[in-house]
């Protein structure tokens, strides 16, 4: 039996003035799936998480996560999801316990549940020794571990990650694509990951969706949009190779006044 569909969008729009954010987006990502979001800045990848979470308004079109609708249950979904900016924004003056202490009480974990999740998760982004550390003395791949330590904290069914990787050295990332992959294989988590780095999503992700110009031009596994754009399978070129078929060919076809 195929897994639930747990986010789904049917000709989601968002239009700025003049300018078309996302464009008639439909897709659908079921339980479990590790979901690549790919295209250039401004291509309406955040704009579309904003959207899911509730946090923008759609200009048409609708999407349900997890069954809901993000505009009229945004605090039911936001108890469900977590996310990760690009920009994360933390408390600096507090040390990273604290933190995750008080993003705990807030999503009504208490006691000794809250120390044992904060501990795993502190623990699983190497953060453990640094917890008593305050943010304001974080590096930028510190602060981006944190995040995810937040998401690990609240145990969600989905995990929105905008770019997660941002900011952590070579090391740090093989570290956090693991866990990544190993939250969607032994915790059945949901994963949207947004990115332009192509090898990471190849690394990881079950599916691929691209975006340019607000407009999702291609989406399903590696192997599927080798064989639909380059009429070979998927070890025969790079998701690099494939991406750039299909950015060729959507640069070609963009109309004016898109972003």
């Amino acid at each position: 039996m195929a897994n639930q569909v747990v986010i789904e969008t049917e000709e989601l729009t968002k239009i700025y003035k003049d300018q078309v954010a996302v464009d008639h987006l439909t897709f659908n990502i079921s339980e479990g799936e590790i979901f690549g979001f790919l295209g250039p800045n401004g291509a309406g990848k955040t704009t579309t998480l904003l959207m899911l979470l509730g946090l923008i308004e759609p200009s048409g079109g609708k999407s349900r996560v997890l069954g809901l609708n993000p505009l009229r249950k945004p605090i039911e979904i936001k108890k469900m999801v977590g996310y990760l900016q690009e920009n994360m924004g933390f408390y600096r003056d507090l040390n990273a316990w604290q933190m995750l202490r008080f993003i705990a009480e807030l999503n009504d974990i208490t006691g000794e549940e809250a120390d044992r999740r904060i501990e795993n998760a502190l623990k699983n982004v190497g953060l453990l020794d640094q917890g008593r550390k305050k943010i304001n003395a974080f590096s930028r791949g510190m602060r981006q571990r944190l995040g995810l330590a937040e998401i690990l904290m609240k145990e969600p069914k989905i995990s929105f990650l905008d770019e997660p990787t941002q900011g952590l050295d070579p090391d740090g990332t093989n570290q956090i694509l693991e866990l990544i992959r190993k939250l969607g294989r032994e915790k059945g988590m949901t994963v949207l990951l947004c990115s332009h780095l192509l090898y990471q999503v190849q690394r990881i992700c079950t599916r691929v969706g691209i975006m340019f110009h607000g407009r999702m031009v291609a989406q399903g596994s590696m192997g599927q949009l080798a064989e639909e754009k380059l009429g070979v399978g998927q070890e025969e070129y790079s998701l690099e190779e494939i991406y750039m078929k299909y950015f060729r060919e959507a640069e070609a076809c963009a109309p004016s006044g898109t972003i």
